[in-house]
């Protein structure tokens, strides 16, 4: 339970405080999504990282229950096949990354998503 909430904890704000840069900035956040895609370089280090997060929740939080603590698993298996997808296969997001950012309301969209699974990690790491 400890590490659940350790990783509740840690992504949690993470999570709240880039939601709230892409909402209060979204042009800069559509410019920025922009030059990633452009980059292959970038691609491939960040499918790096992101898959190294994933692997170091999931070698260290593979807890498969019926309560919350399933949601720190899922994410980092989630985290995991996003950082492996972008090594292997950048072609495959490059297409529904393009068409995602063609819509104006994307940005609200990406930002409200991080911003919720933010409040929840938040809510429940520092509600133990």
């Amino acid at each position: 339970m400890q590490t659940s909430i350790f990783i509740a904890r840690l992504i949690g704000p993470v999570m709240i405080v880039v939601g709230l840069s892409v909402l209060l900035d979204r042009q800069r956040f559509h410019s920025m999504a922009e030059e990633f895609l452009a980059s292959r370089a970038l691609m491939f280090l960040g499918g790096m990282m992101v898959m190294l997060g994933g692997l170091a929740i999931v070698l260290t939080h593979n807890v498969w229950t019926s309560d919350w603590r399933v949601m720190v698993t899922l994410f980092g298996w989630l985290l995991v096949i996003s950082g492996t997808i972008r090594i292997i296969e950048p072609p495959f997001l490059y297409a529904g990354a393009r068409a995602f950012l063609r819509r104006p309301a994307m940005p609200i969209v990406a930002g409200g998503i991080w911003l919720a699974i933010g409040t929840v990690f938040c809510l429940l790491g520092y509600s133990h």
